[in-house]
């Protein structure tokens, strides 16, 4: 079994040839998975629970002093980050902890080219059966491959809480895809965006990924990677990019979170808070894009949910990233662990690059709601499996919610 890694953008020259990747962080389970997702990151000083989160200032123009003083402490300074000593990978830079969490705003960074192009980090890494240990728990027949259709143009139309999630590791630029969430802080307001913990942090041998950003409606017409590659930033961000000034996941996936064993699987999750990078007309990313998906803590038991809708920007081959797609089935049971929470799964040919893309079901008030996120997958894809939400999702979303209440 094998785990693949996020697809990378490295920056190249417009025309270069774009390929696909695998995704970061894999469960192996009877077959030979694949990670869907890629990373964000979080940390508070004061969070408490099972979960960590961490403030980030906006780099743009003005950094709060105390977040410039947090960072000084950790021996960065922002302008030479901006000017890009972000780059730096080294194992004693690579921030790691919770309240580690920094990501301000390099203007123009995300440019057409750079949100388009992407690359293979590295070889998959192997992993055989016997890297999962423990009781495998409830665990329903695999189910037959659910082919990924394409979502109807424009995306705004069809799937306005939609888009991809960019961010840098040190394999180079990834991408994932998100959801923009309610607030329940700031009802018709919300700055949340739901995601993978695998999107936003390496896990236990790791640390944040940096220069994430939120691109709602990602190529929202629909182009050909082809005809993408004259396209301006207008062309392919018509809503703007969305730069994470805050980010959360939880205190399992930065734990145990890796890319072989499916440790953490259950716990791949994060929440985002995001600011446009050009400041914007003052408008909230939910009053941006028209939507907020709101988010189900108390979905029913597997067996009682009727259809599940995922929806995401899948790059690996045979897709390129460039499209927005979605695969609707019956749910089934994957248990990685007797002792974790049972994931959601689905047939689903879509691949790496969907990871952290939403999955939705209607609630019993007959209302769509987001009831968990691509999280593994098989390699040879056709099925995706995502994380049960349940008291520690809540606990990271709430936390977000919270430290910008009325704001």
């Amino acid at each position: 079994m094998r785990s693949i890694r996020p697809p990378f953008a490295g920056r190249r020259g417009r025309g270069a040839r774009r390929r696909t990747s695998p995704v970061l962080a894999a469960v192996c389970l009877a077959a030979t998975l694949a990670l869907t997702a890629t990373a964000c990151g979080s940390g508070d000083d004061t969070a408490g629970g099972d979960t960590a989160s961490s403030a980030v200032g906006d780099g743009k123009i003005t950094i709060p002093d105390d977040i410039r003083d947090r960072l000084k402490e950790r021996g960065i300074d922002v302008d030479k980050w901006k000017d890009g000593a972000w780059k730096n990978w080294d194992k004693d830079d690579w921030l790691r902890e919770a309240e580690d969490y920094i990501n301000p705003i390099i203007e123009g960074l995300w440019n057409p080219d750079r949100m388009r192009e992407a690359d293979d980090p590295d070889e998959n890494k192997g992993v055989d059966e016997a890297d999962l240990s423990g009781d495998q728990g409830v665990t329903d027949p695999t189910p037959d491959p659910v082919a990924a259709e394409p979502v109807s143009t424009p995306y705004h139309d069809n799937a306005p809480e939609a888009g991809k999630l960019l961010f840098d590791a040190p394999e180079g630029t990834m991408v994932c895809s998100a959801t923009v969430v309610e607030d329940p802080a700031n009802p018709g307001k919300s700055n949340m965006v739901w995601t993978a913990g695998h999107c936003v942090h390496a896990g236990k041998a790791g640390g944040w990924y940096r220069n994430i950003a939120f691109v709602p409606s990602y190529n929202n017409d629909g182009a050909t990677a082809a005809e993408l590659e004259n396209a301006t930033k207008e062309d392919v961000a018509p809503y703007g990019v969305w730069w994470s000034d805050w980010a959360q996941t939880s205190d399992q996936w930065i734990e145990q979170g890796g890319a072989t064993g499916g440790d953490g699987a259950p716990y791949d999750f994060a929440v985002l808070h995001v600011t446009p990078e050009e400041g914007g007309d003052g408008k909230s990313l939910e009053e941006t894009v028209g939507s907020a998906l709101p988010v189900n803590f108390s979905a029913p038991a597997v067996p009682k949910v009727e259809s599940i809708t995922a929806t995401g920007y899948p790059a690996a081959a045979p897709f390129d990233g460039e499209t927005m797609l979605q695969c609707t089935d019956k749910p089934g049971r994957l248990s990685i662990l007797e002792t974790e929470p049972t994931m959601y799964r689905i047939g689903c040919t879509m691949t790496g690059g969907s990871s952290g893309g939403g999955w939705v079901a209607v609630g019993a008030d007959g209302k769509p709601a987001l009831v968990s996120n691509t999280s593994i997958g098989p390699v040879s894809s056709g099925w995706l499996a995502g994380p049960h939400l349940g008291k520690e999702a809540k606990g990271v979303y709430d936390q977000v919610s919270g430290k910008f209440a009325g704001q």
